[in-house]
């Protein structure tokens, strides 16, 4: 299976009471997959999967798989401290029925590239075969994945992607370089979507997509005819809600995008704070302006 075009990182809606709003959640997979995006990635860092429960987490992904129903590709997010748990959550999700894992490293002391190299090497083992996509952010990890150990993972059949949010867009030229074609490069909101894609890229993984998705696909399926004039024509004010995600609390700011569109996710999971009306204004008027509410 090959793994393409725009895949919205979902986001958690959770009651009060902590379970998760699972009508609310199959609805935002409905609408992004009757929107024509090409598959879908629960429990990213938009998914705040750092702030869920197992079982919540759990909850989320079925939910997803059962509202899909195979029509596009599921990327399952798997995040721990220690391999032992990332394994569980890998075997889990690929018994769901996840077509592949998102593998991100958590780290609360520092990990050695080889504990690094070994964290991700295990994960890749537990996916049986699926295609694992690695994501490395600097900005909120305490570990991350050096060039080495990227070129090394990439030797790994069933590694096949990397979804890198280092804003750093020469990174992904030196990553795309040393795989040899080997690990496919997807765009995160950090880097202009457009210009990974001109350098190689083969899709844009991300939250923005959730709440614009008509939008990134149509700048997606622009890049891939090669009409660039166009593609950067539409990235100038698609931009701004990549701004906006850089200014204030991802998850807040694409929950408060979705409750303005309809879609009554809740609030971000505490100790983490719902904007102000400021900033709710200013998101509103960024979606008008780009078609999006």
């Amino acid at each position: 299976m090959s793994f393409h075009g725009v895949f919205p990182y979902l986001v958690s809606p959770v009651e009060k009471t902590g379970e998760i709003k699972t009508s609310v959640l199959s609805d935002l997979v409905e609408h992004l997959i009757a929107s024509g995006v090409h598959g879908l990635t629960p429990l990213g860092s938009t998914g705040e999967f750092a702030y869920l429960t197992q079982s919540q987490r759990r909850s989320v992904v079925d939910t997803v798989l059962a509202a899909n129903r195979g029509r596009v590709p599921v990327v399952a997010g798997v995040a721990s401290t220690s391999i032992s748990d990332a394994v569980e959550q890998t075997e889990y999700m690929v018994n769901a029925g996840a077509d592949g894992i998102l593998a991100i490293l958590e780290s609360y002391f520092p990990v050695s590239d080889e504990g690094v190299e070994a964290y991700f090497t295990a994960i890749a083992k537990a996916a049986k075969g699926r295609p694992v996509v690695i994501y490395t952010n600097p900005q909120f990890q305490r570990t991350d994945l050096s060039l080495p150990v990227i070129e090394r993972l990439s030797r790994i059949d069933n590694i096949q992607y990397i979804k890198d949010a280092s804003t750093n867009t020469g990174r992904l030229l030196s990553i795309i370089g040393r795989t040899e074609g080997r690990l496919k490069v997807f765009a995160a909101s950090a880097h202009i979507p457009v210009c990974v894609m001109m350098i190689g890229g083969v899709g844009w993984m991300a939250g923005p997509a959730c709440i614009v998705p008509t939008q990134s696909i149509e700048l997606y399926q622009a890049a891939q005819s090669g009409n660039w004039a166009k593609a950067i024509e539409m990235q100038r004010p698609l931009w701004r809600v990549n701004e906006v995600f850089a200014k204030y609390s991802v998850a807040a700011c694409i929950k408060t995008a979705l409750q303005l569109q309809g879609f009554a996710v809740g609030e971000p999971i505490s100790p983490q704070q719902p904007l102000n009306e400021a900033a709710r204004r200013e998101i509103a008027q960024i979606l008008r302006d780009v078609g999006a509410l």
